[in-house]
C-alpha cells in the first residue's frame, strides 16, 4: 500500500478503535461485542469508500491516456496524491504526441501539395488494387480517359481504369515487388503516357503517368525531317559520285591537280552518300518502319554468316578476322538484322581497331551461352587496338558520338553505326555495351534470347 492510502486508511482504522474503546466502557457487559460489531462495519464502509475513490481515479486516469492520439490530455487531479507523478506523465506524453503528430500532418500536407503540383498523375493503390490516394492531375484524366466510373478512394482500380498498359504495370509492382514501366497509348485519345509503377515498403504500389506525347511528336517531326533530307540528298550524291567516277576512269587529258580534286570531291560525295544511307536506316529502325521477322537461328550460323559477308572489306584492309568460340545454340531474333549488327560492329572493329605498332587490324568474333541474368547468347566481337577510355564507353552508343573526331572523319565514319546496332538489338528483347582498356583493344558484347525461352 502507498503512503496516502497508508495514512488514509490508518486515519480511519483509528478512528474506529476509538469508537470502540468508548463503547467498552458505556456499555461494559457487551461492550466487546458491540465494538467488533461496529469495526466490522466501519472497515466495510470505508474499503467500499476508498476503492470507488481509486477507481475514479483510474477511469479518469485511463480516459485522458485513451484519448492522447486524438487530442491532448487534460492535467487530472487525482485525489490520491500517489497519482500525481502518473497523472503529470500521461499530460507531458499527451503534449509530446500532439507534437509529433502535428509535425506528421504538416509533413503530409506538403507532400500532398507538392504531388498535386506535379505535371505527371500519380495513383497510389494498397496491397488488394484498391486506390488510396490520387493527386489533381490524375482526377483532370477522368474527363477524357478510359475511367469507367470517378477515381475515387477506396474503389478499385480494375473498376476505374480500363487501359491494360497501366493495370499490367501496377500488377507486375504488387506481386513480383518490382520497380515495373510500360507505355501506354490507350489511356487517352492521342496521348502517350509513360507508366511506372513502384512498390510501397508497407504494402501496395504507387503509379506514375508521364505524358510524353509532346516529346514523341518533337522526335517524330525531327526522324521525317532526317528521312526526307536524307532522301532528297540521294540522288544529286548518286549524280555526283558517277559523273566523277566517269570523269575519272574515261578522261585521260586530265592533269595531276584535276584528278586529286575530282578524288576529294569523289571521296566527300561518298561519305555524305554514306551518311544519308545510315540517317535514313536510323529513322527507319527508330520509327519501327523497319519490320523485324524474328525466329529461331542458331547462333553460330550467324556468326559464321557476319564473317563471311564481311570478307571482301577484310581484303581490302588487310585484317584479320578470326572466328571464336561459338555455340549452336538458337536465339530468337531476325537473322537479317543481327547480321547488320555483327557487321556494323566488325566495321567498327577494323577502323578503330588497329594498334599504334601494329600494321593490321586483328578482330575475333564469338558467341557463347549465358544464364545471367536471363538465360541467352551472348555475341562478343573483340579488337586488340588501342582501347576506349572509361568516360566514352556509356556514350559510343549515341548518335554522332565519336571517341576520336579526327579520326573518324579520315576513316569515313558517321557515327551511327553504333547506335543503328544498339536500338537493333534493343528491338530484339536483347542488351549490348561495350568493355574496353586503354592499350588492351575493345569488346562489344551483345546478348540475345534463347529461342526456346522466348517461344514458351
Amino acid at each position: 500500500m502507498t503512503r496516502g492510502l497508508f495514512f488514509s486508511f490508518f486515519i480511519r482504522v483509528t478512528i474506529a478503535l476509538a469508537v470502540v474503546s468508548l463503547v467498552k466502557v458505556w456499555f461494559h457487559p457487551l461492550g466487546w461485542i458491540l465494538g467488533s460489531v461496529l469495526v466490522v462495519a466501519w472497515a466495510v464502509l470505508n474499503a467500499y469508500l476508498l476503492t470507488r475513490s481509486m477507481r475514479r481515479t483510474i477511469e479518469q486516469l485511463q480516459k485522458e491516456v485513451a484519448s492522447v492520439p486524438e487530442k491532448r490530455a487534460e492535467v487530472v487531479q487525482p485525489t490520491f496524491s500517489d497519482f500525481d507523478g502518473l497523472a503529470g506523465a500521461i499530460a507531458r506524453t499527451s503534449s509530446h504526441v500532439e507534437h509529433i503528430l502535428a509535425k506528421a500532418a504538416e509533413s503530409r500536407t506538403e507532400l500532398e501539395a507538392m504531388i498535386d503540383s506535379m505535371q505527371d498523375a500519380v495513383v497510389a493503390v494498397d496491397s488488394a488494387g484498391r486506390i488510396q490516394w490520387t493527386n489533381q492531375r490524375m482526377q483532370k484524366l477522368m474527363p477524357g480517359a478510359s475511367f469507367s466510373s470517378s477515381v475515387r478512394v477506396g474503389h478499385a482500380l480494375v473498376q476505374t481504369i480500363r487501359d491494360p498498359d497501366v493495370l499490367q504495370c501496377v500488377q507486375v509492382a504488387l506481386e513480383q515487388r518490382s520497380i515495373s514501366e510500360r507505355r501506354s497509348t490507350s489511356l487517352l485519345p492521342g496521348k502517350i503516357f509513360e507508366v511506372s509503377a513502384s512498390p510501397m515498403p508497407g504494402g501496395g504500389a504507387v503509379a506514375v503517368l508521364h505524358d510524353i506525347t509532346r516529346i514523341e511528336q518533337v522526335e517524330r517531326t525531327q526522324r521525317d525531317f532526317v528521312a526526307n533530307v536524307s532522301h532528297e540528298l540521294r540522288t544529286p550524291l548518286t549524280s555526283i559520285s558517277g559523273y566523277v567516277e566517269t570523269l575519272l576512269d574515261h578522261e585521260a587529258s586530265l592533269s595531276p591537280q584535276a584528278r586529286e580534286f575530282l578524288s576529294t570531291i569523289l571521296k566527300n560525295a561518298t561519305r555524305m552518300n554514306r551518311l544519308t544511307e545510315d540517317l535514313l536506316m536510323m529513322a527507319r529502325v527508330e520509327s519501327s518502319e523497319q519490320k523485324l521477322h524474328p525466329g529461331p537461328v542458331p547462333a553460330d550460323i550467324l556468326v559464321h554468316d557476319a564473317v563471311q559477308a564481311m570478307s571482301g572489306l577484310v581484303q581490302d584492309t588487310q585484317a584479320e578476322l578470326e572466328i571464336g568460340e561459338t555455340t549452336s545454340t538458337e536465339v530468337y531474333a531476325d537473322a537479317d538484322a543481327v547480321l547488320q549488327v555483327l557487321s556494323n560492329l566488325i566495321e567498327n572493329g577494323i577502323k578503330y581497331g588497329q594498334a599504334r605498332n601494329q600494321a593490321h587490324c586483328r578482330i575475333i568474333v564469338s558467341a557463347h551461352d549465358v544464364s545471367e541474368p536471363a538465360r541467352g547468347v551472348e555475341f562478343r566481337v573483340r579488337d586488340f587496338g588501342q582501347g576506349i577510355a572509361s568516360e566514352h564507353l556509356s556514350r559510343i552508343f549515341e548518335r554522332f558520338y565519336r571517341v576520336d573526331k579526327a579520326r573518324s572523319r579520315e576513316s569515313g565514319g558517321t557515327g551511327l553505326g553504333l547506335a543503328i546496332a544498339r536500338h537493333m538489338v534493343e528491338s530484339q528483347g536483347g542488351t549490348i555495351r561495350a568493355e574496353s582498356e586503354l592499350n588492351s583493344g575493345s569488346t562489344f558484347i551483345f546478348m540475345l534470347p534463347v529461342a526456346a525461352q522466348t517461344e514458351g
